[in-house]
């Protein structure tokens, strides 16, 4: 099941405001996705993740298909009773996994032959297979089987014939997806993707045949895959607000906090990217007025939470009152510095409580703003504070 209802468009760009609902409940848009590869978003409890607003989150067909196994994942009734999320899921393809596999795969039109990277088994992942596999996770939303479009591979830039080849080909492997989720007469939904690398008339041909084939939702893939930050923000600048305006828009593996912004002004509902939780682990801290770097010395005496406007658990502790509130049971900088450098565990808990905090917040903070006709002004005023500085 899904339904999309567009509540709000913003008049000075192609940002809009909706309601998408799922089998396991509403998600408010624009939304930001946690990423929880093996089940998990890396060292959050799902309370945790309920308390500061993930709506939904993201499971990786791939690594579950190897670990736990899909007879586990069935005796559980599926990736929810798993990891004990009530929420909806959304479950990549594997087709990311294909393209990182590199020397490790095949592709041929039938699918992709490799040795699993955890036993060395030789497999065949077919768009079959994924819909297969989705259908026993049982997320909320299926992505279809791709192949995401190298932008660079060794030194070598992706020709169009390239691209094109690569583009044709996702695009038979979603008639395949589309035609296996129906015989499995699966009740969740299933996206296609637009793939066509960095040239704009290949993602028009790819959009176009997507949309005639008539998906409840769309993705865009194929970016934030190495390509320089301006070829990024062109395609997303060309290809979202194109899609269809009564269906979800996911952009999928964006970004930073100003991506997610843009990509919001350009027509996006849906983000996902391993960079809040990936960064916090190494250190790096997403703040309101910019990006920290938590093992910097300068923080070895700082009495100051990461983000003195931030109210989440690791800067304002259990009363959700932050420093420019009169705020003081939240963690120093000092601290996390300490625990950084010891290498304890609760250092980047506590972080990745903080960035996951500050992207869920963001998105929070854009749906306001477009609920009350001031996303121009919000987008400005964002661009401002982040630019300050820590």
């Amino acid at each position: 099941m899904l339904a999309f209802d567009l509540l709000k468009t913003d008049p000075d760009s192609h940002a809009r405001r909706g309601t998408l609902t799922l089998n396991h409940g509403p998600v408010q848009t624009p939304i930001f996705m946690p990423v929880g590869t093996y089940g998990t978003v890396k060292g959050v409890m799902p309370r945790s993740l309920e308390e500061m607003g993930a709506q939904i989150i993201l499971g990786n067909t791939f690594h579950l298909w190897m670990r736990p196994g899909l007879d586990v994942m069935q005796s559980f009734g599926g990736l929810h009773g798993f990891e004990q999320w009530k929420k909806p899921i959304l479950t990549d393809s594997g087709g990311f996994q294909v393209w990182s596999l590199g020397a490790m795969r095949k592709i041929s039109e039938e699918g992709v032959r490799f040795a699993s990277p955890v036993n060395g088994d030789k497999l065949l992942l077919t768009p079959e297979v994924s819909m297969q596999i989705q259908a026993i996770l049982n997320s909320d939303i299926v992505m279809q089987f791709d192949e995401c479009t190298p932008y660079d591979t060794n030194g070598h830039i992706t020709t169009e014939d390239e691209a094109r080849k690569s583009m044709e080909l996702s695009l038979r492997w979603a008639k395949r997806c589309q035609a296996e989720f129906t015989r499995l007469e699966n009740p969740n939904a299933l996206f296609g993707i637009v793939q066509g690398g960095m040239f704009e008339n290949l993602r028009q041909e790819s959009l176009d045949q997507l949309v005639e084939m008539d998906f409840p939702g769309y993705a865009v893939g194929g970016v934030s895959v190495g390509e320089p930050k301006d070829e990024m923000l062109r395609i997303m600048a060309h290809t979202p607000h194109r899609l269809p305006a009564a269906k979800p828009r996911y952009l999928m593996g964006v970004g930073t906090p100003e991506d997610l912004v843009e990509g919001v002004a350009q027509g996006v509902d849906m983000f996902d990217c391993v960079m809040p939780t990936r960064n916090a682990r190494n250190g790096t801290i997403f703040t309101r007025w910019g990006d920290l770097k938590i093992r910097n010395a300068r923080h070895k005496t700082d009495h100051q939470p990461l983000d003195t406007s931030c109210t989440c658990h690791a800067c304002a502790g259990t009363s959700g009152v932050s420093w420019e509130q009169g705020g003081r049971e939240g963690f120093s900088r000092a601290y996390l510095h300490h625990l950084d450098r010891c290498g304890e565990m609760l250092g980047p808990m506590l972080t990745t409580i903080h960035n996951l905090h500050y992207y869920l917040n963001l998105m929070q903070e854009v749906r306001d703003a477009l609920d009350a006709g001031q996303f121009t002004a919000f987008r400005a005023k964002f661009k401002a504070e982040r630019a300050r500085g820590v």
